[in-house]
Protein backbone atom coordinates (compact mmCIF):
# COMPACT_ATOMS: atom_id res chain seq x y z
CA UNK A 1 0.00 0.00 0.00
CA UNK A 2 1.35 3.40 -0.97
CA UNK A 3 -0.42 6.40 0.50
CA UNK A 4 -0.12 9.48 -1.73
CA UNK A 5 -2.72 11.71 -0.12
CA UNK A 6 -3.90 12.53 3.39
CA UNK A 7 -7.49 13.70 3.75
CA UNK A 8 -8.73 15.36 6.92
CA UNK A 9 -12.13 16.15 8.31
CA UNK A 10 -12.43 19.80 9.31
CA UNK A 11 -14.10 20.54 12.63
CA UNK A 12 -13.29 18.15 15.45
CA UNK A 13 -10.18 17.07 13.56
CA UNK A 14 -8.29 20.14 12.33
CA UNK A 15 -10.13 22.83 14.26
CA UNK A 16 -12.65 23.50 16.98
CA UNK A 17 -15.24 26.19 17.63
CA UNK A 18 -14.52 27.35 21.14
CA UNK A 19 -17.68 29.43 21.52
CA UNK A 20 -20.30 27.04 20.22
CA UNK A 21 -23.68 28.60 19.47
CA UNK A 22 -24.85 26.21 16.67
CA UNK A 23 -26.93 28.69 14.64
CA UNK A 24 -27.26 26.41 11.63
CA UNK A 25 -28.30 23.45 13.78
CA UNK A 26 -30.95 25.60 15.46
CA UNK A 27 -32.12 26.79 12.09
CA UNK A 28 -32.35 23.22 10.80
CA UNK A 29 -34.69 22.27 13.64
CA UNK A 30 -37.26 24.74 12.30
CA UNK A 31 -38.02 22.46 9.36
CA UNK A 32 -39.31 18.89 9.52
CA UNK A 33 -38.24 18.29 5.94
CA UNK A 34 -34.94 16.42 5.91
CA UNK A 35 -34.17 17.59 2.38
CA UNK A 36 -34.54 21.20 3.42
CA UNK A 37 -32.26 20.65 6.41
CA UNK A 38 -29.63 19.03 4.19
CA UNK A 39 -29.79 22.12 1.99
CA UNK A 40 -27.89 24.01 4.70
CA UNK A 41 -24.78 21.91 4.09
CA UNK A 42 -25.15 20.91 0.44
CA UNK A 43 -25.60 24.37 -1.06
CA UNK A 44 -23.38 27.44 -0.79
CA UNK A 45 -25.95 29.62 0.93
CA UNK A 46 -25.62 32.20 3.66
CA UNK A 47 -27.32 32.04 7.02
CA UNK A 48 -29.83 34.68 5.92
CA UNK A 49 -30.62 32.79 2.71
CA UNK A 50 -31.10 29.62 4.72
CA UNK A 51 -33.39 31.43 7.11
CA UNK A 52 -35.58 32.67 4.28
CA UNK A 53 -35.76 29.18 2.80
CA UNK A 54 -36.66 27.45 6.05
CA UNK A 55 -38.67 29.79 8.15
CA UNK A 56 -38.91 33.34 7.01
CA UNK A 57 -40.46 35.61 9.64
CA UNK A 58 -40.64 32.87 12.27
CA UNK A 59 -36.90 33.02 12.90
CA UNK A 60 -34.93 35.61 14.88
CA UNK A 61 -32.24 36.02 12.25
CA UNK A 62 -30.49 38.84 14.09
CA UNK A 63 -29.81 36.54 17.03
CA UNK A 64 -28.65 33.71 14.78
CA UNK A 65 -26.39 36.07 12.84
CA UNK A 66 -24.79 37.27 16.07
CA UNK A 67 -24.23 33.67 17.11
CA UNK A 68 -22.61 32.86 13.77
CA UNK A 69 -20.28 35.83 14.09
CA UNK A 70 -19.26 34.68 17.57
CA UNK A 71 -18.61 31.14 16.36
CA UNK A 72 -16.50 32.18 13.39
CA UNK A 73 -14.38 34.43 15.60
CA UNK A 74 -13.72 31.54 17.98
CA UNK A 75 -12.39 29.00 15.46
CA UNK A 76 -8.98 27.69 16.51
CA UNK A 77 -6.68 24.99 15.14
CA UNK A 78 -5.77 22.12 17.42
CA UNK A 79 -2.11 22.30 18.51
CA UNK A 80 -1.11 19.21 16.49
CA UNK A 81 -2.37 20.51 13.14
CA UNK A 82 0.32 22.82 11.76
CA UNK A 83 3.24 20.47 12.38
CA UNK A 84 1.37 17.49 10.93
CA UNK A 85 0.35 19.32 7.77
CA UNK A 86 3.80 20.80 7.21
CA UNK A 87 5.49 17.42 7.64
CA UNK A 88 3.00 15.81 5.25
CA UNK A 89 3.75 18.45 2.64
CA UNK A 90 7.51 18.03 3.20
CA UNK A 91 7.14 14.29 2.54
CA UNK A 92 5.46 15.00 -0.78
CA UNK A 93 2.02 13.89 0.28
CA UNK A 94 -1.03 15.60 -1.13
CA UNK A 95 -3.34 17.13 1.46
CA UNK A 96 -7.11 17.37 1.20
CA UNK A 97 -10.12 18.20 3.34
CA UNK A 98 -13.49 16.43 3.23
CA UNK A 99 -16.10 18.07 5.43
CA UNK A 100 -19.84 18.26 5.97
CA UNK A 101 -20.01 21.98 6.41
CA UNK A 102 -22.15 25.07 6.02
CA UNK A 103 -20.55 27.60 3.69
CA UNK A 104 -19.65 30.40 6.15
CA UNK A 105 -17.25 28.19 8.11
CA UNK A 106 -14.86 27.27 5.31
CA UNK A 107 -12.94 30.49 4.71
CA UNK A 108 -12.21 31.25 8.40
CA UNK A 109 -10.75 27.75 8.74
CA UNK A 110 -8.62 28.04 5.61
CA UNK A 111 -7.12 31.31 6.84
CA UNK A 112 -5.72 29.49 9.88
CA UNK A 113 -4.00 26.67 7.99
CA UNK A 114 -0.27 26.90 7.18
CA UNK A 115 -0.98 26.43 3.46
CA UNK A 116 -3.93 25.95 1.14
CA UNK A 117 -4.86 22.26 0.83
CA UNK A 118 -4.56 20.69 -2.59
CA UNK A 119 -8.29 19.94 -2.69
CA UNK A 120 -11.19 20.79 -0.39
CA UNK A 121 -14.35 18.68 -0.71
CA UNK A 122 -16.79 20.90 1.12
CA UNK A 123 -20.26 19.38 1.17
CA UNK A 124 -21.77 22.77 0.30
CA UNK A 125 -19.73 22.82 -2.93
CA UNK A 126 -19.82 19.14 -3.86
CA UNK A 127 -23.51 18.73 -3.08
CA UNK A 128 -23.13 15.50 -1.10
CA UNK A 129 -22.71 14.73 2.58
CA UNK A 130 -20.30 12.20 4.02
CA UNK A 131 -20.58 9.21 4.13
CA UNK A 132 -21.95 9.40 0.58
CA UNK A 133 -19.30 7.71 -1.63
CA UNK A 134 -19.66 10.49 -4.19
CA UNK A 135 -17.95 13.07 -1.99
CA UNK A 136 -14.93 10.77 -1.58
CA UNK A 137 -14.89 9.97 -5.31
CA UNK A 138 -15.05 13.70 -6.12
CA UNK A 139 -12.12 14.34 -3.81
CA UNK A 140 -9.90 11.53 -5.08
CA UNK A 141 -10.50 12.46 -8.69
CA UNK A 142 -9.35 16.02 -8.07
CA UNK A 143 -6.40 14.88 -5.98
CA UNK A 144 -5.49 12.61 -8.93
CA UNK A 145 -5.12 9.57 -6.71
CA UNK A 146 -6.88 6.22 -6.57
CA UNK A 147 -9.11 5.74 -3.55
CA UNK A 148 -6.71 3.10 -2.21
CA UNK A 149 -3.91 5.70 -2.28
CA UNK A 150 -5.73 8.06 0.10
CA UNK A 151 -5.97 7.98 3.89
CA UNK A 152 -8.94 9.67 5.58
CA UNK A 153 -8.53 10.98 9.12
CA UNK A 154 -11.55 12.17 11.05
CA UNK A 155 -13.25 12.13 14.42
CA UNK A 156 -16.59 10.55 13.49
CA UNK A 157 -17.01 6.83 12.94
CA UNK A 158 -19.90 6.83 10.46
CA UNK A 159 -19.01 9.80 8.28
CA UNK A 160 -15.21 9.74 8.33
CA UNK A 161 -14.04 6.23 9.15
CA UNK A 162 -16.74 3.87 7.90
CA UNK A 163 -17.66 6.16 5.02
CA UNK A 164 -14.09 6.32 3.77
CA UNK A 165 -13.54 2.57 4.04
CA UNK A 166 -16.77 1.87 2.17
CA UNK A 167 -15.54 4.19 -0.58
CA UNK A 168 -12.21 2.38 -0.96
CA UNK A 169 -9.99 4.73 1.05
CA UNK A 170 -7.94 3.82 4.07
CA UNK A 171 -9.01 5.44 7.31
CA UNK A 172 -8.04 6.36 10.84
CA UNK A 173 -10.48 7.56 13.46
CA UNK A 174 -9.21 10.39 15.60
CA UNK A 175 -10.23 9.87 19.22
CA UNK A 176 -8.80 12.88 21.04
CA UNK A 177 -10.58 12.21 24.33
CA UNK A 178 -10.27 8.44 24.43
CA UNK A 179 -14.02 7.92 24.30
CA UNK A 180 -14.17 5.40 21.47
CA UNK A 181 -12.21 2.62 23.17
CA UNK A 182 -13.29 -0.77 21.83
CA UNK A 183 -16.90 0.23 21.26
CA UNK A 184 -16.37 0.78 17.54
CA UNK A 185 -14.41 -1.52 15.19
CA UNK A 186 -12.06 1.25 14.11
CA UNK A 187 -8.32 1.82 13.85
CA UNK A 188 -7.88 4.79 16.15
CA UNK A 189 -5.30 7.42 16.98
CA UNK A 190 -5.30 9.93 19.82
CA UNK A 191 -3.54 12.85 18.11
CA UNK A 192 -2.67 14.00 14.61
CA UNK A 193 0.97 13.59 15.55
CA UNK A 194 0.28 9.86 15.15
CA UNK A 195 -0.90 10.08 11.53
CA UNK A 196 2.44 9.99 9.74
CA UNK A 197 4.05 7.39 12.02
CA UNK A 198 0.90 5.29 11.58
CA UNK A 199 1.32 4.99 7.82
CA UNK A 200 3.71 2.04 8.05
CA UNK A 201 1.64 0.37 10.78
CA UNK A 202 -1.61 0.87 8.94
CA UNK A 203 -0.73 -1.55 6.18
CA UNK A 204 -0.16 -4.34 8.70
CA UNK A 205 -3.37 -3.52 10.59
CA UNK A 206 -5.52 -3.48 7.48
CA UNK A 207 -4.03 -6.56 5.84
CA UNK A 208 -4.28 -8.48 9.09
CA UNK A 209 -7.87 -7.48 9.69
CA UNK A 210 -6.97 -5.87 13.00
CA UNK A 211 -8.84 -3.06 14.68
CA UNK A 212 -8.17 -0.90 17.72
CA UNK A 213 -5.50 1.67 18.46
CA UNK A 214 -2.53 1.91 16.12
CA UNK A 215 0.56 0.78 17.98
CA UNK A 216 3.36 3.28 17.55
CA UNK A 217 6.92 2.89 18.71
Amino acid sequence: MTIRALVFDAFGTLAEIQDQRRPFARLARVSRDRRQRELLMTRAISLKEAGRALGGDRIDMAALDADLTAELASIRLFPDVVGTLEEARARGLKVGIASNLAAPYAEPLLRLLPFKPDVCAWSFEVGYLKPDPRIFAWLCERLDVAACEALMVGDTFRDDYAGALASGLHALQLDRRGHVGCQKPAVTIRTLHDVLPALRHLSESVSGGQTGSVGLS
